[in-house]
């Protein structure tokens, strides 16, 4: 039942980072987030489960195999703003710049598509390993 587990994190892993990106785009135009700062474009951060050192003192011997990934956390993207000239704009600084972030939609699109590709092929290889195993089960009858 590895692989089922194993394509399930990979689901699960892309499912959020497709959230991330969703929210870099819906607040490409944003100049203020919730704490009246700039919006700053964020990156999900992905890995294996069970770390390459624990893998190699043999620490979990009873999880030696593979274990799938999971998110290690959320980062924000580093010198992330872009400024424009908005004197009417009513957050624009005292010389007449807003500070919007730094979100390229290009990028943002290949991410997704990406994202979107990892996703269906960890539901592909989820779908096939139900088929064997559901195979194996009519073969012991």
């Amino acid at each position: 039942m590895e692989a089922l587990k194993i394509s399930m994190s990979g689901m699960d892993v892309e499912w959020q980072r497709l959230r991330v990106i969703a929210e870099n785009l819906a607040n490409v135009n944003s100049t203020r987030d919730a704490m009246g700062g700039t919006y700053k474009p964020k990156r999900l951060v992905s890995g294996p489960s069970l770390s390459f050192d624990a893998m190699l003192s043999g620490a979990a011997d009873a999880n030696l195999s593979a274990s799938g990934v999971r998110v290690m956390g959320v980062e924000n993207v580093a010198d992330a703003e872009r400024r424009q000239y908005e004197p009417d704009h009513p957050h624009a600084d005292v010389d007449g710049f807003v500070t919007y972030p730094k979100v390229d939609h290009a990028t943002e699109m290949a991410l997704m598509i990406k994202t979107s590709r990892v996703y269906e092929a960890n539901l592909t290889a989820l779908t096939l390993a139900r088929q064997m195993y559901s195979r194996a089960l009519e073969m012991g009858r």
